[in-house]
């Protein structure tokens, strides 16, 4: 598969803080791809280098097979960043007519609209607009040059319930039109919903990468819960194949697994009276959790 961006062994350092530590990644063309980790874990600083905005202490980042920061990724890339200030005295129709003025081949002032849902808006002041209208707003700034990259760091903050479907219907289109988009987030719930690859970032390094359910598979428990008549003690239960933890909750008994086919027929076969049997799948939040302690 084609890498539209990649790096290779990058550090930032900045005084003596070392913000990213000898990092190797790789993001393929047409995908969603999401870098997640823990606040200060190095995310805004590494796309703050894929985009050029700094440069790497060492290492060296390559995007749609430039080198990052080349003065021609400015008409392929396009970014939303956390902070974006709207425009002093410009309304949300004068902002996209100025940004679509930067580009060779922008796209329509009508698409514009539509993605960010701002038709009624369109003839206010941005810098009226609600947080999550802004952030719409700023959204749409990042696609007027019909980019061939996208880059979103942390997206639908300050966004409502019906923004964020917006904009997440938005990215899957994009995504099924060609367009390679790389996200940062803090919802794990998104993430897993719509990232077709994931890296885990934690203290400047990558400690883990693949799919949602590659990852939940490697390191997160799957839960099996039941009732029984005759409940049984928790030295017989830790005794069961891959029970990691056991919990009494109500009347209920719940064991998180790291695998259950084994386990649900060796409970069948017990004499405690199992009943009500429930199987949970792993969830990407405890995956999440132990990868970045």
């Amino acid at each position: 598969m084609t890498s539209i961006i990649e790096a290779k062994n990058v550090t930032k350092q900045f005084g003596s803080y070392r913000a990213v530590d000898q990092i190797n990644l790789k993001f393929e063309a047409g995908k969603i791809s999401a870098l997640l980790g823990p606040n200060g874990a190095g995310k805004t600083t590494t796309i703050s280098m894929i985009l050029g905005l700094i440069k790497p202490t060492s290492g060296e980042i390559n995007v749609l097979g430039k080198p990052a920061g080349t003065s021609e990724l400015r008409q392929q890339v396009g970014a939303l960043m956390q902070d974006v200030k709207a425009a002093d005295g410009l309304t949300v129709v004068e902002v996209l007519k100025l940004f679509r003025s930067y580009y060779k081949n922008p796209m329509s002032l009508e698409q514009l609209l539509d993605i960010s849902g701002l038709h009624k808006e369109a003839k206010r002041r941005a810098s009226t607009l609600s947080g999550g209208q802004r952030r719409r707003l700023a959204f749409a700034q990042s696609l007027v040059g019909n980019p061939e990259l996208i880059l979103l760091d942390e997206p639908t903050v300050g966004m409502d319930v019906e923004a964020r479907t917006r904009f997440w219907d938005t990215i899957r289109a994009l995504a099924a039109n060609g367009r390679s988009i790389l996200l940062t987030t803090h919802d794990l719930q998104e993430a897993d919903a719509v990232a077709d690859h994931i890296s885990i970032i934690a203290g400047g390094r990558i400690v883990a990468e693949g799919t949602p359910q590659e990852l939940k598979e490697q390191s997160a428990l799957r839960t099996v819960s039941f009732r029984a008549v005759h409940t049984p003690n928790e030295e017989e239960l830790y005794k069961l194949s891959g029970v990691k933890k056991v919990e009494y909750i109500q009347s209920r008994i719940c064991l998180h697994v790291s695998q259950t086919d084994e386990l649900l027929a060796v409970l069948l076969q017990k004499n405690w009276g199992v009943s009500d049997i429930e199987v949970h799948a792993a969830k990407f939040e405890d995956a999440f959790r132990t990868l970045t302690k």
